[in-house]
């Protein structure tokens, strides 16, 4: 489309909300979740709407057009329907669980396509906070409604689980497709953003770790209760949510152009330096999906147990594995093409940048609102989640520490992630709290020693 619509200048009051800034200044505000996205737009033909006489009504096919009809995934639209459909017709809860699961996958990648498009009319510094804050929208929706009916268990699996796919699946995937595509040439990208993210991921880490080393560190089974790993648990979300405060203002302000996307020649992107759609409707759509993503997570939460009953899959395999496959499909998608097109550096921006926001932003928020409902939930995700998350980190690390890649490095990632999620395949009854072996010695010698004095 060769610019905004008359009919948009009119929705937006004229003049009152107008585009701030050059198209130079909004494409610095574009990120690589953004540019990831659009590479599953499509363009969208307006010839007919446009003889449309009537105002209002032409402003809303438009509108539809843009937003229903603008992205390929459009074709899993039905399932959302369906899944109301499933819930109140009493399909079978596996069945409520299915379709909510898909119709989440389009939902997600609008949700990014509408923040992007407000970002055109608050220009680049406030787009560019809209999308580091609502990146990841989907799983933190997700994860409230699972707080609030109680599945602690939930919350932790499925957030570890968002990370472990970018950083293992995501990236896996997309080194090796693209190594396998750009055999004749080296692929390259800039260290600089790799190591901010790397850094963050591992304080995001030590912060995930202490309450488990704490757990183990106990000396007697007096001091091994829940208040101080609850406690250090807050406190030490409150200070990763300063750090990513503070990773905010450097991505935004003091160091944006280590993270700006380099576009290059691409035909696709250079579609998309303008808005299709009003301030207002892009508001309003925006809400809508959110409210709609709402009830889809009330019912994946709500039907995830029987799911896991009727499919004979475990809880912390659906919520580990399956939930952010799903939910991050379009994401995902996108990263594996900039791959494909030697653009390692976008690629490189949506498998960490998101595993960044899950690890600094989305948990810690999560502690937090959990503190305000008065419900307990700390940073402890267990030994084997804790143990494979810091792997995954580790290993991510080392994998981009040398600015090259070929498809070898991808295939490692991938047989690391396959590896992880055959673990959380097996594990059929997670272990929720984990045994202290030296509670064990120490429970064991006073029991010997009062097997001897009797």
């Amino acid at each position: 489309m060769a610019g905004i619509e008359p009919w948009n200048h009119v929705e937006n009051g004229g003049g009152g909300n107008t585009i701030k800034g050059t198209s130079r200044e909004i494409k610095h505000g574009r990120t690589a979740h953004n540019m990831s996205s659009s590479s599953l737009r499509k363009k969208s033909s307006l010839s007919l709407i446009q003889k449309v006489k009537i105002g209002p009504l032409r402003q809303f096919l438009t509108n539809l057009q843009e937003v229903i009809l603008g992205t390929k995934l459009f074709i899993l639209f039905p399932a959302i329907p369906l899944a109301f459909v499933a819930k109140y017709c009493h399909f079978g809860d596996a069945w409520v669980f299915g379709l909510s699961l898909v119709a989440l996958t389009p939902l997600a990648e609008r949700l990014s396509f509408l923040t992007e498009q407000i970002a055109f009319y608050t220009g680049p510094t406030i787009g560019g906070l809209l999308n580091a804050t609502c990146g990841n929208a989907t799983e933190l929706i997700i994860a409230i409604f699972a707080l609030y009916t109680g599945k602690i268990d939930v919350v932790k699996y499925s957030l570890l689980g968002s990370i472990l796919s970018n950083l293992l699946l995501v990236l896996g995937t997309s080194l090796f497709c693209g190594g396998l595509a750009n055999l004749n040439s080296e692929q390259r990208y800039d260290r600089k953003q790799a190591d901010v993210n790397s850094l963050l991921l591992l304080m995001g880490l030590l912060c995930h770790s202490l309450p488990l080393m704490f757990r183990y560190a106990s000396t007697s089974s007096t001091d091994l209760t829940a208040n101080p790993i609850l406690t250090m648990s807050r406190v030490s979300c409150i200070i990763m949510l300063i750090a990513y405060i503070a990773y905010l203002f450097f991505q935004l302000k003091t160091h944006r152009q280590l993270f700006e996307a380099q576009e290059g020649d691409d035909d696709d992107l250079a579609s998309e330096e303008e808005a299709v759609i009003g301030y207002w409707s892009a508001f309003i759509w925006l809400a809508g999906m959110t409210v709609v993503i709402a009830f889809l997570s009330e019912f994946v939460v709500g039907t995830i147990e029987d799911a896991s009953e009727s499919w004979g899959i475990s809880v912390s395999f659906i919520s580990i594995i399956l939930l952010p496959i799903v939910g991050n499909a379009a994401e995902h998608a996108g990263a594996v093409i900039f791959a494909f097109k030697n653009k390692l550096d976008i690629t490189l921006g949506v498998a960490l940048g998101s595993s960044t926001q899950i690890s600094m932003f989305v948990i810690p928020l999560c502690v937090i609102v959990a503190w305000i409902m008065g419900i307990e939930m700390d940073l402890d995700f267990n030994l084997l989640e804790t143990g494979s998350l810091a792997l995954s980190v580790i290993i991510a690390a080392f994998t981009l520490q040398d600015g090259t890649s070929h498809y070898l490095k991808g295939l490692v990632l991938l047989l690391c992630y396959f590896v992880i999620a055959a673990c959380f395949f097996f594990l059929k009854s997670p272990v929720t709290e984990p045994t202290n072996f030296i509670n064990m010695r120490v429970g064991s010698a006073v029991s010997t020693a009062t097997n001897l004095e009797a």
